[in-house]
C-alpha cells in the first residue's frame, strides 16, 4: 500500500513539474498546415509572430521574368497576420497533385514546421510536400495491393574508376518468384541524383498501381545517379576523379558510358532479368533526356524502347556538348534502321527547352524517323514527368 502511495505522488509531483515547465516556456500551439478543404481549397499557416512579412512559394506558381532580365522566378503569394501571430493564405480549388512548397520569412526560405512531409529536389532546394487527392494524382500514393521493393545498390564502376549507388525497383512478387523481367532505366535532370525519381517522382507508387492494375507489365525499374562526378546522393568522397564536370557532366559522355559499360551489365549480373533488346526501355527527363539521346544514338540496338522528356536538339554548347551535323544524321540513320519499337518524346507547351523539342521533330522528320509525340500542359516540372512516366510504362514490354 505504501508502495503504491509513493508511486501516486511520483506521478502527481511528475505532472506538476510538467506544469510547471510548460507554464514557463509557453504551450506550443499545432497549427494545421496545410489544411485541405472538401473543394480542394487549400489553407496555409505559419505561426511568426515577430516576423514581418511571410511568403508562400509553390512549384505550382506561375513563373515571372526577374527585373534584372536575368530568369524568371515564382510568383510569390503574400500571408496576412492575425491578432495571435499566426500567418495565414487559401489557395482555392487546387487540382489533384503532388506538390512542392515552402515559405520565405523576412527573406528568408523556410520549410512547414506543421508538416513532417518533405522532399529533397537534388541540389535546388528541400519543400514540404502537399498531396491533393483526386483523379488525376491517383497513381500516387500508396494504395491498398502487392507492393515492390526499393533498394539502394552500390556497385563498381570501372569506367569512372568510383564505387557508386543506385536505386533498384522490383515488381510485386520478384523475392517469391523464379521469372525473368524486363528492365526499365530511368534517368532523372540537371540537379537532380538517384533518390528524385524515388521521391519526386513517387516511381514505386506509379509503377506498383499501374502493375496491380494490370495497365503495365511487372518491369524492374533502374534509377542510377546521373552525375558521372558524383558516388551518390548526400555522400560526402573526396577525391573524384571527375569532380570539375559542369552541370553534373553534361556532355562529357561519361554517363553514357558508364550506364552501358557499368549499370546494365550489373543488373544483368545481378537480377533476373531478360537479357535482350525487346526487354530494354530507356527514359530521361531534361538532362536525363540528353543521356537518352545519347545512348540510344551511340547503341541503336540496345534498346527497343526509348523515351524522351522535356529535352531536344538542344545548343548546349556551353556545356562543352558540340554536335556535328553529319554525324546527326549518321546516328538518326542508324537509329532508324535499328528500328526501336518505340521512340517516344513529350514536353511541355511552356517548357523552356521546348524549341529543342521542336528542332529535333524536324530533324528526325527530315529523315522519315518514326515516333509518338506527346505535348502536354505546364512547363519543366514534376507535375509532367510522373504523368510521363505513368503513360510511358503502360506503353513498353
Amino acid at each position: 500500500m505504501k508502495r503504491n502511495k509513493f508511486k501516486l505522488l511520483a506521478a502527481l509531483a511528475a505532472c506538476l513539474s510538467f506544469q510547471t515547465f510548460a507554464q514557463e516556456v509557453g504551450q506550443v500551439e499545432r497549427l494545421i498546415s496545410p489544411e485541405i478543404t472538401q473543394s480542394n481549397d487549400v489553407i496555409f499557416r505559419l505561426k511568426a509572430p515577430a516576423a514581418s512579412s511571410v511568403k508562400l512559394s509553390g512549384n505550382w506558381m506561375t513563373m515571372v521574368p526577374n527585373p534584372n532580365g536575368q530568369g524568371a522566378s515564382r510568383q510569390l503569394v503574400e500571408l496576412v497576420k492575425d491578432a495571435s501571430g499566426v500567418w495565414s493564405t487559401k489557395i482555392p480549388a487546387m487540382a489533384p497533385e503532388l506538390y512542392g512548397y515552402s515559405f520565405i520569412v523576412d527573406g528568408v526560405t523556410t520549410l512547414d514546421p506543421s508538416n513532417l512531409k518533405v522532399a529533397r529536389d537534388g541540389t535546388f532546394r528541400t519543400e514540404s510536400l502537399l498531396y491533393v487527392a483526386g483523379p488525376a494524382s491517383d497513381l500516387y500514393w500508396a494504395k491498398t495491393g502487392p507492393k515492390g521493393s526499393m533498394q539502394q545498390v552500390w556497385y563498381d564502376s570501372k569506367t569512372l574508376n568510383l564505387t557508386r549507388r543506385m536505386q533498384v525497383y522490383t515488381p510485386p512478387g520478384y523475392e517469391d518468384s523464379k521469372a525473368s523481367y524486363p528492365v526499365l532505366y530511368l534517368l532523372h535532370g540537371g540537379g537532380g541524383d538517384e533518390e528524385a525519381w524515388p521521391t519526386l517522382g513517387v516511381a514505386a507508387n506509379i509503377l506498383d498501381n499501374l502493375i496491380n492494375a494490370g495497365k503495365a507489365k511487372p518491369m524492374i525499374v533502374v534509377m542510377t545517379n546521373g552525375n558521372p562526378n558524383q558516388v551518390a546522393a548526400n555522400v560526402i568522397s573526396p577525391n573524384i576523379p571527375v569532380a570539375n564536370l559542369p552541370v553534373g557532366g553534361m556532355g562529357s559522355m561519361l554517363f553514357e558510358k558508364s550506364l552501358v559499360g557499368d549499370v546494365i551489365p550489373f543488373i544483368e549480373n545481378h537480377y533476373r532479368v531478360k537479357k535482350n533488346k525487346e526487354s530494354r526501355a530507356l527514359t530521361g527527363l531534361s538532362m536525363g533526356g540528353l543521356q537518352t539521346i545519347n545512348t540510344s544514338f551511340e547503341h541503336p540496338n540496345l534498346f527497343n524502347y526509348i523515351g524522351v522528356m522535356s529535352m531536344g536538339f538542344a545548343d548546349l554548347s556551353r556545356f562543352g556538348v558540340k554536335v556535328d551535323a553529319s554525324q546527326r544524321d549518321q546516328q538518326i540513320e542508324g537509329l532508324k534502321k535499328a528500328n526501336p519499337a518505340l521512340y517516344w518524346i513529350a514536353c511541355g507547351k511552356e517548357d523552356f527547352l521546348i524549341e529543342s523539342v521542336v528542332t529535333m521533330r524536324k530533324k528526325l522528320d527530315e529523315h522519315a524517323f518514326r515516333y509518338v509525340y506527346r505535348e502536354s500542359e505546364g512547363g519543366h516540372t514534376w507535375t509532367n514527368w510522373r504523368v510521363y512516366l505513368s503513360e510511358f510504362a503502360k506503353m513498353i514490354f
